[in-house]
């Protein structure tokens, strides 16, 4: 496995050792996903050998992420060993259970995560796959003996479309991955071709309150069903409202009244995720009283408005965030959680080209900050045009333009000592990014509670 560290790479090579392969994986650096997959006993090999494969490999499965001139892949078409996607790959696997499959730009992980362990507590032993890790799943994978498969369906690289489960949700649809889609309308199409593969007796779950999601209805020769805060979804919520820094609502299906909620996960966008789940968890055919315990019980994955430790007052959270949607999602969730006196957002972009794409939506999304801070860009499948379009300090002045302060400070070390001088009693710091900005998290929160204690 070509790039195992990734997100849904290492969850599906733990996976797949699970059910009695023999796994053996690369990546371009050391981390500590691959120290876990190591303990979980997938075969780490270093890239700098004279045989970039081993001998015995069957099989080279690729992250999308991963060039084609890569050495792995050179070698293995040189010695005539079958090469496909790690998209390939898991569609082979869904193809053999009850697929179940979650799709959007953002909520995937979440959603995904939350509708397996609300099967596992109904007892329907579910196997699922997640693009991140999940303490109370025992990670980002599981084998189990149920007939159901749960995995995200990413529409990076259209991946998703090698995929052909039962049922699927469509979470939203937004202008993401810019770097492989041509515009908003052309990422509508190919969820548009990902709803059309379900199959006649299967199950399209559609938000109701996404026009674009919503119309994909028109697409899908699956029975569809809808979820949202408007009155005609068959899913849906009544008396919204917050409670103690969490959404509490009344779930409703099909206009009947199925029970009192009250998520642990803040935010309205989990209010969505919960809607989703509830309805993925039905058809699957867990009851009433499972789901609601469920979502209520459920604690979120791993890097979702994670907390990272409070000290001296001072809250530290870490989220994925990386896209101006999930910005904002995120700040609103932590305010509502924590009601801060003071909100510092440490944002590290993710992409050189998304910044550039989405540079006026991302200076928007800040508002409910007191101080931004920016790190460098964090590089991913860049070209040197799209390094020299965009800047973190061009963000940072875009921001500032929005009326939020905000300023680029390049490393992590410069932004942890700010923040150690400058943050009180009643701040919350929320770090953010598709990167390595959970280091500033997890060091700060460490240096706060050393403070603390002397």
């Amino acid at each position: 496995m070509v790039g195992v560290g990734g997100a849904g790479m290492s969850a599906l090579a733990t996976l797949l050792v699970r059910r009695g392969a023999s796994v053996t994986g690369t990546d371009r650096s050391h981390s500590a996903i691959l120290d876990a997959l190591k303990d979980a006993g997938v075969r780490i090999r270093a890239r700098d050998g004279a045989d970039p494969l081993p001998a015995d490999v069957d099989l080279v499965v690729a992250s999308a992420a991963v060039p084609n001139d890569s050495p792995e892949l050179a070698a293995a078409r040189a010695r005539g060993v079958e090469v496909i996607k790690y998209a390939d790959l898991l569609g082979a696997l869904l193809s053999e259970a009850d697929g179940i499959c979650v799709s959007g730009a953002h909520g995937k992980s979440t959603t995904t995560a939350w509708t397996a362990f609300a099967l596992r507590s109904a007892g329907l032993d579910p196997t699922f796959v997640i693009g991140a890790h999940c303490e109370q799943l025992g990670g980002p994978s599981g084998v189990g003996a149920g007939r159901h498969f749960v995995a995200e369906a990413c529409e990076f690289d259209r991946s998703f479309h090698r995929l052909r489960p039962r049922a699927a949700v469509v979470l939203n649809i937004d202008r993401e991955h810019l770097d492989c889609y041509r515009d908003l309308d052309d990422i509508q199409e190919a969820f548009a071709s990902f709803v059309a593969g379900l199959p006649e007796d299967g199950l399209a779950l559609l938000n109701a309150d996404d026009p674009r999601a919503a119309a994909l209805a028109e697409r899908t020769p699956a029975r569809v069903e809808t979820f949202g805060l408007v009155a005609e979804a068959n899913w849906g919520v009544r008396d919204l409202r917050v409670e103690r820094g969490a959404q509490a609502f009344s779930l409703s299906h099909e206009g009947e009244a199925l029970g009192d909620v009250r998520p642990a996960l803040p935010g309205r966008h989990n209010v969505y995720n919960a809607l989703a789940t509830a309805a993925l968890a039905h058809y699957a055919g867990a009851p009433a009283e499972a789901i609601r315990a469920a979502l209520e019980t459920f604690r979120g994955a791993r890097r979702r408005l994670e907390l990272c430790g409070t000290a001296g007052g001072v809250t530290v959270v870490d989220d994925y965030a990386h896209h101006p949607s999930e910005v904002r999602a995120t700040l609103a969730a932590a305010c509502e959680r924590y009601a801060p006196r003071r909100l510092w957002a440490v944002f590290q972009p993710h992409q050189y080209s998304r910044t550039r794409l989405l540079l006026a939506e991302f200076a928007a999304a800040f508002a409910p900050a007191h101080h931004v801070l920016i790190p460098d860009i964090y590089a991913v499948r860049d070209t040197a045009e799209d390094r020299r379009s965009v800047s973190a300090a061009l963000l940072a002045e875009a921001i500032e333009r929005q009326g939020v302060p905000a300023t680029h400070v390049p490393g992590f070390e410069q932004i942890t000592q700010r923040l150690l001088g400058e943050v009180a009693p009643g701040d919350l710091v929320v770090t953010m990014g598709a990167g390595d900005v959970w280091k500033v998290a997890h060091e700060l929160a460490q240096r706060l509670r050393a403070r603390a204690s002397r």
